[in-house]
């Protein structure tokens, strides 16, 4: 099962992890400025990485 894994290096911990089959890429980039604001407004270098369990 693929997942996509929100990542920030600065923390160093997943800030979430969602099921490739229904997140799109563009969701990615909303979830990311609906739900991890804060890091990216405190300059937090935030990823996306492809997940494979």
């Amino acid at each position: 099962m693929e997942f996509k894994e929100i990542y920030c290096f600065n923390c160093k911990k997943t800030l979430g992890r969602y099921n490739d089959k229904y997140f799109s890429d563009q969701k990615m980039g909303e979830i990311i400025k609906a739900n991890h604001a804060s890091h990216v407004y405190e300059g937090h270098e935030i990823v996306v990485k492809r997940v494979t369990t």
